[in-house]
């Protein structure tokens, strides 16, 4: 049971008085009611069945692309010349009278949209309580209107299912601006009735208006809705009722409209209407989508065979310092001198060499591979007699890099000094005195060939190893 309170302090039950007043309206509050109770049947119908398997295949971040946002309702229902706010009433008795319309609504978000509507109808209301039946000279009044159009905007407010997968009651708020067209007709105190027209010659008098409304909606199906809505009409004028009290805006007139209707979505049946999305389900099945699952665990796995892959590489059996992956002699005894590929390095034979006879001023270039400064294989020999004759014999050599001359500048000298720096850990390794060998880094500097042929370009890939 809703109140209304007015300004001369006594409060109007509605249930009481529509009792007495709408008695002409018993077949529609006897269609509304049972209405109401189909749906209020189907919905929970509908409900427990999306709740067991949803529909839905939107996506959190998809866009209003994938969804339905239009949707077209008509409505019928009872009109009031008073608000719920209460608040100046030129009449001591009101009338219910009935109104009908239509909307058509833009849903913007899953929380927002813009809805048009057009209502026509009627208002009325009487002084028969008054003194003498009469009040401002008037006996009743009898509102015609010929349209209300507006513009809304609605929020979705709080939806009593908003743990469910998918909703099926939504509760809605609404406010806007539209335009009244009306035509009031007033019975004065001698019996005359006065219909009132403005004086540019219209039959309807025009004025801007405040829509603010509250609703309830039920979800019939994916594409039907059932709602109930209340909204208070505040008129930016004073005569809607054909009587003027005052002459300020405390005085503008209002009227109201309870209404019950269907609201129709509209679009592909394929998508869902965007009105009953549950946003957090939609996290929710995102993420315990099955396909997402699986390609976590694939990823496990092949992170997990990367790890083992790993393992695998550092794994070095005969602790020689070559992984087994790499180890060409595997099995090394402990403490044996190896080569990069696992193998023992060969021991040297002595050289003999003539008191007086001065060290060899050169030795044979080492060769590397393109973009490489790993020592080939073949490099060992000439290395290996190098390292003998400077253990046997002292002395100290320069190890000096070179590149092609592919890549920056910058690039190969830093390529030349990674080289250099190769055969100078080799011969330290196999036991020459690391202050013994100096390095350098030339980068593209001293071609020994053209470096305009592959041929030329991989001699050029080198380290010259030369006395100091």
């Amino acid at each position: 049971m809703f109140n209304f309170v007015t300004t001369k302090n006594y409060t109007i039950v509605i249930c009481l008085t529509l009792k007495k007043k709408i008695m002409n309206y018993s077949t529609l509050k006897k269609g509304l009611v049972a209405s109401l109770v189909a749906v209020m049947g189907l919905t929970s119908l509908a409900s427990a069945q999306e709740a067991a398997a949803p529909s839905s295949s939107a996506k959190v971040f998809g866009g209003r692309s994938q969804y339905r946002t239009w949707s077209l309702g008509v409505n019928a229902g009872v009109t009031t010349p008073i608000v719920l706010l209460g608040g100046r009433n030129d009449y001591t008795n009101w009338d219910v009278n009935l109104g009908y319309g239509v909307s058509l609504r833009k849903q913007l978000g899953h929380a927002f949209g813009l809805e048009a509507n057009v209502m026509r109808g009627k208002i009325s209301g009487s002084n028969k309580d008054a003194t003498g039946g009469i009040q401002n000279g008037v006996k009743d009044f009898e509102t015609k209107f010929q349209y209300a159009a507006d513009l809304r905007g609605v929020i979705n407010v709080a939806t009593v299912d908003f743990l469910r997968r998918e909703n099926s009651v939504n509760f809605t708020l609404s406010a806007g601006y539209g335009l009244l067209a009306y035509q009031p007709t007033t019975t004065l105190a001698n019996g005359t009735s006065n219909v009132q027209k403005p004086l540019n010659g219209d039959d309807y008098y025009k004025g801007a208006y405040i829509p603010v409304g509250a609703g309830v909606k039920f979800k019939v199906s994916d594409q039907v809705s059932f709602n109930l809505a209340y909204t208070m009409n505040f008129v930016d004028d004073y005569n809607v009722n054909g009587v003027q009290t005052g002459g300020n805006t405390a005085n503008f007139d209002k009227f109201s409209y309870a209404s019950a209707g269907l609201e129709f979505s509209l679009g592909s049946k394929s998508k869902p209407n965007l009105d009953w999305v549950n946003p957090l389900a939609l996290m929710y099945d995102e993420l315990k989508d099955p396909s997402l699952r699986q390609e976590v665990e694939a990823l496990k796995n092949r992170v997990s065979n990367v790890e083992k892959s790993i393992e695998n590489l550092k794994k070095d059996t005969d602790g020689d310092g070559v992984a087994d992956q790499f180890d060409k002699c595997p099995g090394t005894p402990a403490g044996t001198k190896v080569d990069g590929s696992g193998c023992p390095l060969p021991v040297p034979a002595p050289v003999v060499v003539e008191a007086a006879a001065p060290m060899v001023s050169g030795w044979e270039p080492i060769q590397f591979e393109f973009n490489s400064s790993v020592l080939k294989t073949e490099a060992y020999p000439v290395l290996d007699k190098l390292s003998s004759t400077l253990r046997e014999n002292g002395g100290k050599v320069t190890a000096k890099g070179y590149a092609s001359s592919e890549g920056t500048a910058a690039y190969n000298m830093k390529l030349s000094k990674d080289r250099a720096n190769s055969v100078k850990t080799y011969l330290v390794n196999s036991g020459v005195n690391a202050s013994a060998v100096t390095t350098k880094g030339l980068g593209e500097a001293n071609p020994i060939a053209s470096n305009d042929t592959e041929e030329g370009r991989i001699q050029n890939r080198r380290v010259e190893t030369t006395r100091n």
